[in-house]
């Protein structure tokens, strides 16, 4: 009998404390944090999604649209305008990459900027930024190459990085290079895509 007691008093225990559990106004102090590192990489992960909802890049044509023929081999062959906007607090430069994924050889590289001022409002058409690095774009040239598909529609994406450092590379830098360098000093990105036919 005292046995059948001791039972039934651990089950109603057990079910008090489940029913507490659930309906405590309080639930984080269950909680037990077995890796304070990953929290805080969570914490930044949510951080950097909030700060890229702001962080853009915009130019003369809408994101998913045709790129003007001005910009590529049909036409001039310049850089089109771009606008940067909310760029978060913290960046000490600018990284932009333009490149199409699509080619027929892999991934081409259109354009290769880096330590843009994070205060630059954008690039304007035609026009590099003062004390910029140009990379290497995949003709060994360290321009911009506008696009110029052998066929079809391709999607040019221009991708803005804001980063937490000044990159000091060798020159000419590849994108490989860039990307290389920039690893865990992304606090923000933001990208445009842009079609091309021929």
């Amino acid at each position: 009998m005292k046995k059948i007691i001791i039972i039934i008093v651990f089950a109603l225990l057990a079910v008090a404390l489940i029913i507490f559990y659930l309906f405590s106004k309080n639930r984080q102090s269950f909680l037990v944090i077995t890796n304070p590192d990953q929290l805080l990489e969570d914490q930044k992960t949510n951080n950097s999604s909030n700060i890229n909802n702001m962080f853009s890049i915009s130019s003369n044509f809408p994101d998913g649209g045709q790129i003007p023929d001005k910009y590529g081999c049909r036409g001039e062959d310049i850089n089109p305008p771009l606008k940067f906007s909310g760029v978060p607090e913290g960046a000490r430069g600018l990284a932009l990459i333009i490149d199409d994924p699509g080619a027929p050889s892999g991934d081409w590289v259109h354009w290769l900027v880096f330590n843009i001022d994070p205060k630059a409002a954008g690039i304007s058409e035609n026009s590099v930024p003062a004390g910029v690095t140009i990379g290497l774009n995949s003709s060994g040239q360290a321009a911009y190459s506008g696009p110029c598909p052998p066929s079809g529609t391709h999607h040019y994406h221009f991708k803005l990085y804001a980063l937490d450092i000044v990159l000091s590379l060798s020159n000419p830098a590849e994108k490989f290079n860039l990307l290389t360098a920039m690893k865990g000093h992304i606090i923000a990105q933001a990208e445009l895509v842009g079609t091309y036919s021929h």
